[in-house]
């Protein structure tokens, strides 16, 4: 699914992260655990909480590698 979905829901800092990282559908996003995501410069704990809820709603779910 594209990646919009979930920018439109995220902070500028946090979109820019994203698009800088290249993800552009969220099950790239899905392929990444919670602290790799945290390791991009905009990632912080509310970018975190809408990215998982917006993963959840669309059936996906981060990677629990470490």
């Amino acid at each position: 699914m594209d990646i919009d979905i979930l920018l439109q829901k995220l902070a500028k800092p946090a979109q820019r992260a994203i698009l800088g990282a290249g993800f552009t559908t969220l099950e790239q996003l899905a392929a990444m655990s919670e602290a790799e995501l945290f390791h991009l410069h905009g990632i912080g704990k509310n970018a975190m909480k809408v990215i998982v809820t917006t993963l959840d709603e669309n059936g996906l779910r981060l990677s629990s590698k470490n």
